[in-house]
């Protein structure tokens, strides 16, 4: 049987022959359109849909100097805050032409730094970044490429990068200011890893109860199965705290279930307060006392910044984006 005849694969230049144009018409067709006019860009349009012409990647960033994508790391997938954040960042990005490459870090400076570099080398003309403390290689890094960077999660106008974000400390006074209005003096507090997360030390920090009030610590991985020795902990206490702060959705979930489980009523028994407002803290039963975090605002916010600072080089302000509590079933009051 006589093998085909392999087709020669379109190029600009047959796209450019076809529509009576040059190939840098083309070209900015494809990558500017809006400094094409419509006359001349509905032709060129017509002949890429006649030919079937599918630009390459590669070639567009050779003849422009451009690979239209910006880099994302994140700590983890496994948290629904980071996947919608993520969303968010995709969608606004896409509305300017941009695309996403997203690496996780496992909340290590180290492979942060280094899944940097390997997002620059292949061209990453911008990254996001969670946080503020990151390793001196990765502030060399964006120096050295006068790299747009800006880090999310976290407000502090002083820092080297511009942050879009949130007061974490003021978010953990939020909740605790909740429990303390509720007449609650003993509390027990559950966090993720301090140390590697900025995030979580500086809501620590905005825990700064009365001196009456006591304050029981748990620091545990950030997962729904992480929580069941903290609660048998708590439930074999000579004195229960009254009530559970967790610094994460996750983990206040993760508590509500356990209290299930052994069959504690909350919140007549104990109460339980969250932070992120994560889709889920509504459905739960009972539905979770939280403090809600802009996370989808941050991610626009963030994608349009970085885009504008792409496009134009202008470097963006820090912005500080409010939270807010927001009170549901599972936390009541203490009567004393």
């Amino acid at each position: 049987m006589p093998k085909s005849k392999q087709q020669k694969r379109i190029n600009l230049r047959d796209v450019a022959r076809e529509a009576g144009v040059s190939a840098a018409t083309v070209s900015r067709v494809l990558n500017s359109p809006d400094a094409v006019t419509p006359d001349t860009r509905a032709r060129v349009e017509a002949a890429i849909a006649d030919l079937r012409f599918v630009p390459s990647a590669a070639a567009r960033a050779i003849n422009s100097g451009r690979t239209r994508f910006v880099g994302a790391l994140v700590p983890t997938l496994d948290n629904a805050i980071f996947a919608r954040f993520l969303a968010t960042v995709e969608q606004r990005l896409a509305e300017e032409r941009l695309s996403l490459v997203v690496a996780t870090t496992n909340d290590s400076m180290a492979v942060e730094a280094q899944k940097a570099q390997t997002l620059v080398d292949i061209g990453a003309e911008g990254l996001i970044v969670s946080g503020v403390t990151h390793d001196a290689s990765l502030f060399e890094l964006v120096e050295r490429y006068r790299l747009p960077t800006i880090a999310t999660s976290y407000f502090d106008p002083d820092c080297f990068l511009p942050t879009i974000g949130y007061d974490n400390a003021g978010s953990a006074r939020l909740a605790m200011d909740h429990l303390l209005d509720l007449n609650h003096r003993h509390i027990a507090v559950l966090h993720g890893p301090a140390e590697s997360n900025d995030r979580t030390r500086a809501r620590l920090s905005g825990l700064a109860p009365p001196p009456d009030v006591r304050l029981d610590y748990f620091e545990v991985d950030i997962a729904l199965t992480s929580t069941g020795h903290v609660v048998e902990a708590i439930l074999a206490a000579d004195k229960r705290p009254t009530a559970v702060l967790c610094l994460s959705d996750v983990l206040a979930m993760g508590v509500l279930f356990e209290f299930q489980r052994k069959g504690v009523s909350v919140p007549e028994q104990v109460s339980v307060v969250g932070i992120d407002d994560l889709p889920a803290a509504e459905h739960v039963f009972p539905s979770l006392t939280t403090v809600h975090l802009p996370v989808a605002r941050m991610g626009s916010y963030a994608a349009q910044a970085l885009a504008r600072w792409v496009e134009t080089k202008e470097e963006p302000s820090a912005l500080l984006l409010e939270s807010r509590l927001i009170a549901r079933d599972s936390s009541a009051g203490v009567t004393r």
